[in-house]
């Protein structure tokens, strides 16, 4: 009986996760900080405001610089002064 109820289990948490839509992670933030010192190092696009990346390099060497493949989405926006 045990066994049953395991394998229930495991059959309705496959179907699920078959039938849940697809997560979608937002890959298009304005601000990207770039680690180290500009010859190399890793790079992430991952902030939405200047403040967030200045406060991820600072520390351990690095600089923001506005995202040139950021595309914001569409309908109306709040305008923001410009950095």
């Amino acid at each position: 009986m045990r066994i049953l109820l395991i394998g229930l289990g495991i059959g309705l948490a496959a179907t699920t996760a078959a039938l849940a839509p697809p997560a979608h992670a937002q890959t298009n933030y304005p601000w990207c900080a770039h680690y180290g010192n500009g010859t190399g190092g890793a790079m992430n696009c991952g902030f939405t405001t200047f403040e967030q990346c200045q406060a991820t390099v600072r520390g351990i060497g690095g600089f923001c610089e506005r995202n040139d493949w950021y595309r914001p989405p569409p309908g109306p926006h709040r305008q923001r002064a410009p950095y």
